[in-house]
């Protein structure tokens, strides 16, 4: 039975995660005590006892905890410190092969952001294929339920008059156009600069769309949306979270309205394209809890213990 603790489990992506592994037989989850939450000593010895710590902090909080944790534990890290730092491996298993076997062998995973994975899912096997060069600019669009914003965030939605909800039905944010996962969009796509990101909070729980606009002329040759849609289905052909949808696929929408919570609850993410002979969207729907977070999350943790990746997780 391995060993795991959760640094930070009363948190949004530590609830998550710990009710995804409430119930395994195989996982002995520790519990801090409350009111012990916070002394470094506690939590160091908790470290120490697991196979493997996910750390469910900010970002400051989660470095600190790593300098605590100092080479007692393997480490899961959900925050955005560490996505890009060149000694921890990104835990996007799907992003290219070989992945798994680095997350499976590794010390220290970070666990990828919620908006960055639809992006670098679509993006990275157009320009493996050679069909968008590095230096392309690209912009992308994300809509995701409020849970994406943590527990103070969900107070606030919850705590609303109808009046308010109203005002609040969707807020883009991020306008000095310098979201924190940028950089992560870029290093692992492989662009030579950072994508043009505009995200937006709704007023529902969970839930996340990304979208990317493509002009035909912007690919390097000729392709039809068909043909976009029959690449990234080979590219994620025999993976277990990753439905390719295809072109305009046929009953995803409600009366020409795409719904951004068909796939909550599960750790699925789907693909699809849509458009027509001279512009393209590239669409991905997933739940920001599930495969934007604590799905994916869980996912990486049966890598770093050697079992099956889908264990516990719906797919």
């Amino acid at each position: 039975m391995a060993t795991v603790f959760i640094d930070g489990q009363a948190g949004t992506t530590g609830l998550e995660i710990t009710e995804r592994l409430a119930d395994r037989s195989d996982i002995d989850l520790l519990a801090i005590d409350e009111a012990a939450r916070k002394e470094a000593g506690t939590r160091r010895a908790l470290m120490e006892a697991a196979d493997v710590t996910i750390l469910c902090l900010p970002d400051a909080a989660a470095v600190e905890a790593v300098a605590l944790a100092d080479g007692v534990t393997r480490i899961l890290d959900a925050s955005t410190a560490h996505r890009t730092h060149p000694d921890w491996v990104y835990g996007l298993p799907e992003l290219a092969a070989g992945q798994r076997d680095h997350i499976a062998s590794a010390e220290r995973v970070s666990n990828p952001g919620c908006y960055p994975q639809g992006f670098i899912l679509m993006v990275r096997p157009l320009l493996e294929a050679g069909l968008l060069e590095r230096g392309a600019r690209l912009s992308v669009f994300g809509l995701s339920g409020y849970s994406g914003g943590g527990r103070s965030m969900i107070e606030q939605y919850r705590a609303f008059s109808s009046a308010q909800a109203e005002a609040w039905n969707a807020r883009p944010y991020a306008l000095t156009l310098n979201h924190k996962h940028r950089p992560e969009m870029q290093h692992f796509t492989g662009l030579d600069h950072p994508p043009v990101f505009s995200p937006t909070v709704a007023n529902y729980y969970r839930g996340m769309l990304i979208e990317i606009p493509l002009h035909a002329a912007e690919l390097t040759r000729k392709m039809s949306g068909e043909a976009l849609a029959a690449l990234l289905a080979e590219r994620y052909a025999g993976e277990a979270f990753i439905e390719v949808l295809g072109f305009q696929p046929d009953g995803v929408t409600d009366n020409g309205y795409l719904n951004a919570t068909e796939t909550n609850g599960s750790n699925r993410i789907q693909l699809m394209v849509f458009g027509n002979a001279e512009q393209f969207l590239l669409v991905a729907r997933y739940d920001n809890l599930g495969k934007g977070a604590s799905g994916a999350a869980v996912q990486n943790l049966n890598l770093m213990l050697g079992l099956e990746e889908t264990l516990g997780l719906t797919e």
